[in-house]
């Protein structure tokens, strides 16, 4: 019961928080991107969410225990700070740039960045069913196995990479490429977090060395 209240009030706040950011800096509820925004990203984490909370109540946990202030390392504090702030400044620049027409976006690619942002989502939500270990925040468990097979196999941080996918697909869904520059800033946000979480995993997860001189790729595969 705790588990599904602490499900519930999360799912409430994302919504909100993503409701204000982007239909106050658009002056109007007249923002049909933005409803369809909202209904995917409902139906990509909603379900997922719930499908764990039956199947892998932990994982789920570990999931909801995130924020700048859930983490241990500085340096991560720091980096999810700046992530959040990439992240609302890139929703409300996307909001008022469909307010003030600074860009047109046509309706095909509207819906491709609607597709990006549902894959996004997705790809991240099966990779805490693949590994119930991946939090939300930067730890190492007693016993935590190394999971280096299906998306572990394509590159080592694929919840990332689903973030990654995300942030480029959000502008496009919201009516705006000036959402787009904003890309930059989450990239770097995120290279920061791989790079301190990779020194921490060589250091506590055993075999972690081995597994980096097996896949070679950190976000995008044959790029990073």
């Amino acid at each position: 019961m705790k588990l599904a209240v602490q499900l519930l009030a999360s799912f409430l706040f994302s919504v909100v928080f993503f409701g204000l950011a982007l239909f106050l800096p658009a002056g109007t509820l007249d923002y049909w991107q933005a409803w369809v925004y909202l209904v995917v990203f409902v139906a990509a984490t909603l379900l997922p969410s719930l499908y764990l909370a039956v199947k892998h109540p932990a994982a789920l946990q570990r999931r909801m225990k995130g924020g700048p202030t859930a983490e241990t390392r500085p340096v991560q504090r720091v980096v999810m700070v700046a992530t959040v702030l990439a992240v609302l400044a890139q929703v409300v620049v996307s909001a008022l740039d469909h307010r003030f027409g600074w860009s047109s976006v046509p309706v095909p690619v509207v819906v491709l960045g609607d597709v990006l942002v549902g894959a996004g989502l997705l790809l991240a939500q099966c990779v805490v069913i693949q590994n119930g270990y991946a939090a939300a925040t930067i730890t190492v468990e007693a016993d935590q196995p190394l999971v280096s097979t299906g998306l572990y196999g394509l590159v080592r941080h694929p919840m990332y990479l689903g973030a990654l996918v995300m942030m480029v697909g959000a502008p496009l869904a919201l009516d705006s490429y000036w959402g787009l520059a904003l890309v930059f800033p989450g990239c770097l946000a995120l290279a920061v977090r791989i790079g301190d979480e990779e020194k921490m995993l060589r250091d506590e997860l055993v075999g972690y060395d081995d597994y980096v001189r097996r896949v070679r790729f950190r976000l995008v595969p044959g790029v990073w």
